[in-house]
């Protein structure tokens, strides 16, 4: 049976800097179930108090030490914490700021909320101009404006084209656009006419066909859609116009968002424009 163990984000931001250094921690402990709970904008005495008074029940009542991921910049609060909690506090800023101080032989700014701010206006605004475009140009939703895309993923209904472009546009501010190939399309053994212009953008994605039909059945349920003879087809059909095109592709089957995102950046060597 999972031991359970209580766990904390804390921050005097947004708390996300906290949530994804701290979960590729925990994700390397299987046998235990984390209780997690994240606590933003820790911005005063006051909030770090109630914190500390809430961390410290819930250590009396479970019995055991919860773990505290802070990444809260300020020092005098950072440090009231690690003193007053009855829990594992670790520090993620001040682990590497101070050898990184030495190193550059400079003072850090200690400013919060410049990773998930909007410190860097320019890197914002790509953001948002990235999220707008993938949006508009979802599942080929929009042709008109396809030359100012910097990749074009392209696959069957289902195979993971919307989530990846949203993430390449918020993580990357890259502009992403999608396009589904549909049985027409392999009928006719050619790419779309409004893709073709843009072949250099193209960047396939693939899938097994079990997966495929597990995905379609939660969508439509029993339809000629989400068969797996269909899913097999299309998967099929979809592989060849691939090849036989010279499109790059990515068999997305075992891959989380975050891996297939990373790795079309890198293969397509896309420019990143968002951190």
């Amino acid at each position: 049976m999972a031991r359970r163990r209580p766990v904390f984000f804390v921050s005097d931001r947004t708390g996300i800097t906290a949530e994804m250094l701290g979960n590729s921690l925990l994700t390397q402990f299987e046998d235990v179930e984390w209780e997690r709970t994240t606590i933003p904008f820790i911005d005063s005495a006051e909030k770090v108090d109630a914190l500390i008074e809430q961390v410290n029940e819930l250590a009396a009542r479970e019995r055991c030490r919860p773990i505290v991921f802070s990444s809260i910049v300020d020092e005098a609060m950072s440090e009231r914490l690690q003193r007053s909690t009855e829990a594992l506090t670790l520090d993620l800023f001040q682990i590497f700021i101070a050898p990184l101080e030495a190193e550059l032989e400079a003072k850090s700014s200690h400013a919060a909320g410049r990773s998930h701010g909007i410190a860097n206006s320019h890197e914002y605004f790509n953001r948002i101009e990235a999220i707008t475009f993938a949006q508009a140009h979802d599942d080929g939703a929009a042709t008109r404006d396809l030359e100012r895309a910097e990749v074009i993923l392209v696959g069957v209904s289902r195979c993971g084209k919307t989530p990846t472009s949203l993430y390449l546009a918020l993580q990357f501010g890259i502009r992403a656009a999608n396009y589904p190939l549909t049985p027409d399309d392999f009928a006719d053994g050619a790419l779309p006419g409004t893709l073709a212009p843009h072949r250099a953008k193209l960047f396939g994605l693939t899938i097994d066909p079990d997966r495929l039909h597990a995905i379609r059945e939660e969508r439509r349920r029993g339809s000629r859609y989400a068969s797996i003879e269909n899913c097999r087809h299309e998967v099929r059909e979809c592989v060849r116009l691939l090849e036989r095109e010279g499109i790059p592709m990515l068999d997305t089957t075992a891959l989380s968002i975050e891996e297939i995102a990373t790795t079309v950046s890198y293969r397509a060597k896309l420019h990143r424009r968002a951190f």
